[in-house]
């Protein structure tokens, strides 16, 4: 049996088209950051191919809810560490968790929870699950201890370690 990691982690360097004139990143950047680490991580770590899955089956996420909280910016040619986790699955839905970090992982500075609703392509409406996403989302899933707000979420985060 493969034991999957529930916090998954990758580097990711901030690039000059994604900030702004005081080179600091754009606040919609953030998310597009986030959201590109996750895929690769998902396909890294849990071979779980979201794009082909579009492709071949028809079948994909759409953003239903983004919270974010932009805390500390993150400059032009800075290398960041961007953590990301599943922390509740249904049928039809996920909640995933992203931060962006220092390199170093010493100053947050950015946190964000996305729900997304899996999607049928062909139909346009939510779809369920399969079996198998199923059974990859109860090995993966990261929930939090105690159901929390995303703002408490944030501050819990940001306390030093």
């Amino acid at each position: 049996m493969k034991i999957f990691k529930k916090v998954l982690e990758s580097k990711m360097k901030i690039r000059f088209h994604d900030c702004d004139p005081f080179n600091h990143l754009n606040n919609s950047r953030y998310i597009d950051y986030m959201v590109t680490a996750r895929g690769d991580q998902l396909l890294d770590h849990y071979g779980l191919d979201i794009y082909r899955l579009a492709r071949t089956k028809g079948i994909g996420w759409v953003s239903a809810q983004t919270q974010i909280s932009y805390l500390v910016p993150a400059f032009l040619m800075e290398e960041v560490t961007i953590q990301t986790q599943l922390l509740y699955y249904s049928e039809k839905s996920l909640l995933f968790e992203a931060s962006m970090w220092e390199q170093d992982k010493s100053v947050l500075k950015s946190v964000m929870w996305t729900k997304l609703v899996h999607f049928q392509l062909a139909t346009q409406k939510s779809h369920l699950h399969g079996i198998e996403l199923m059974q990859l989302f109860a090995e993966v899933v990261n929930p939090l201890p105690e159901p929390v707000d995303f703002e408490t979420r944030v501050k819990h985060l940001k306390q030093p370690k």
